[in-house]
């Protein structure tokens, strides 16, 4: 056993003393988190121009108006800038300065012109400012409505003011019926990203990790580790060891991380835990194959890090799975990143344990106990042309 322990501690301390190996083991991981956390909870408020359109520069109808929608949009939560310039509205618009621009035209009733890049406001956008503009015509109205019974303009305006203070304002209660939206609002804003990110660099960098075993055959350390009174079992039990300690590196590292730096919840650690370790074990199979069937590192490692994406691409590690077509789904569940995202899934969003995580254990061990055999056996021939 010690042999075994020995050569699989080698091999992490031989992955680790690349630099290159150290970025992607411990920087990228931690960046990408926190871009899908800043992506996914990013609420940029949006930017709307207001041009008052009236040939008195604003001392008519649309001028009030303008005053009034700039409150109004400011209200809602938006930027809202006063412009006096068409074409700078117009520049401002087109060069993304401006999500949108509201031009006010004079008459009665006042036209509102919207202005937007390729003639379409953003998402939503349009109906929170056609929201305000409503609003501003209705405090208008009310405004003269008031004048007309005789008081001043100051007095309405107070009166109006205290009206405002006084009034109770309505609340909206928003309720989603779809249960996956549900379980991403009750999430924090690194929690999705770093489930995801955990598989995507465990099974990268485990395979990444297969060139050691290329560079071992190619520089003779193999021949020389069999000259030692060491069986070709313990030399395949401890190239498999050391992948799978990569592996486990990989997976301690960024949940500690993630937990420390950006508070990220896992739920119950030891489930998660072994769900990785399972995991993990795949991934030690398949770079055992990768290192035993390729002679060239630079090879090995695009074939690694094609067949790392690609795979987490489809398992869920990049678009959460819920968000799949069906028959993309059913594609996804070929790969052993589908199956650990639904089981750290299960336990980091709906407090599961083992018992519900069983299935997605048993596939992922079914998966390991393949490629772990085809690998062994691999790895065991070709130790045997060494001999």
């Amino acid at each position: 056993m010690r042999s075994v322990v020995s050569i699989a501690v080698h091999e992490l301390r031989r992955f680790l003393a690349d630099r290159f190996n150290l970025f992607f083991v411990l920087v990228l991981p931690m960046i990408l988190v926190v871009v899908l956390g800043l992506q996914a909870t990013s609420q940029t408020p949006g930017r709307v121009g207001v041009l008052d359109g009236g040939e008195a520069g604003g001392s008519g109808a649309a001028g009030g108006l303008a005053t009034v929608l700039l409150e109004q949009l400011e209200a809602t939560g938006l930027e809202a800038t006063a412009y006096t310039d068409p074409e700078e509205l117009d520049a401002d618009v087109t060069g993304g300065v401006l999500d949108v621009g509201v031009v006010v035209r004079p008459g009665e009733p006042a036209q509102l012109e919207m202005v937007a890049p390729g003639g379409e406001a953003p998402p939503g956008l349009d109906q929170l400012v056609r929201g305000a503009a409503d609003e501003a015509l209705a405090e208008l109205g009310r405004s003269r409505v008031l004048v007309g019974t005789g008081s001043s303009a100051a007095d309405v305006a107070a009166a109006l003011e205290r009206a405002g203070a006084e009034r109770e304002p309505a609340t909206v209660d928003v309720r989603s019926t779809d249960p996956v939206m549900q379980e991403f609002a009750s999430m924090g804003r690194f929690d999705i990203g770093a489930g995801g990110q955990l598989l995507l660099f465990v099974f990268l960098n485990t395979l990444t990790a297969a060139s050691a075993t290329i560079q071992a055959r190619r520089s003779g350390a193999l021949r020389r580790v069999m000259a030692a009174p060491v069986t070709a079992r313990q030399v395949v039990a401890g190239q498999a060891l050391g992948r799978f300690v990569v592996a486990a590196f990989q997976g301690v590292y960024i949940m500690a991380a993630s937990s420390l730096i950006f508070g990220v919840d896992w739920g119950n650690l030891a489930v998660v835990s072994l769900v990785v370790a399972v995991f993990g074990l795949v991934a030690a199979g398949v770079a055992m194959l990768i290192g035993v069937a390729m002679d060239s590192e630079g090879v090995a490692s695009g074939v690694a890090v094609g067949a790392g994406l690609v795979l987490a691409a489809l398992g869920g590690c990049m678009v959460p799975l819920e968000f799949f077509p069906d028959a993309m789904r059913r594609v996804a569940y070929l790969t052993p990143h589908a199956w650990a995202y639904e089981a750290i899934a299960e336990v980091q969003r709906r407090g599961g344990g083992l018992v519900e995580v069983l299935p997605q254990l048993g596939v992922l061990a079914a998966m390991a106990a393949v490629v772990l055999a085809l690998g062994a056996w691999a790895l065991r021939r070709s130790l045997g042309r060494v001999m």
